[in-house]
């Protein structure tokens, strides 16, 4: 697996790094994998969608500036296909055959910008349900990290 989770964001709670830094840990048994992660920006107190999309415009470009033409960018939004944690396991298997890095995204408190969505080659929704960006960030790792299991035809909890 050659793998990489880039986020808007860092954590900052121990509770959450930790439970990061296991999955992170973890992962590494299966092949490279690396957590990015960009500064979030701060939203004006009576941000106009004007200054929100200009939020999340640049954080676009620092998401952008970690993505090389030849990676799989799959960008998490609410409103994409949801699939079981087999399928994702088979499609990052699929894909660890192409020489690929799969770079998963996960975007700011506004959202990831048009423009990173358009780079992406696929969108992938954990849920319908709106999560907090630092548990949805230990929530998609746990899953990488169990798709890995059952790629490598290892026990998992049903």
């Amino acid at each position: 697996m050659n793998a990489a989770l880039l986020c808007v964001g860092r954590l900052k709670e121990k509770y959450w790094l930790d439970a990061s830094g296991e999955y992170e840990k973890r992962l590494n048994r299966y092949g490279k994998f690396e957590v990015i992660q960009v500064d979030d920006l701060p939203e004006p107190k009576n941000a106009s969608d004007a200054d929100r999309l200009k939020i999340m415009e640049k954080e676009g470009e620092s998401i952008l500036r970690h993505i090389t033409p030849r990676d799989h960018v799959v960008a998490l939004c609410i409103n994409a296909k949801q699939v079981p944690s087999e399928g994702l396991a088979d499609k990052m298997e699929a894909l660890s055959h192409t020489g690929k890095r799969i770079v998963f995204v996960i975007g700011g408190s506004l959202g990831l910008s048009p423009q990173v969505i358009a780079r992406a080659d696929e969108k992938l929704s954990m849920s319908q349900m709106t999560f907090p960006h630092q548990l949805a960030r230990v929530m998609l790792l746990e899953q990488i990290y169990r798709a890995c299991k059952i790629t490598a035809g290892e026990k998992y909890h049903k």
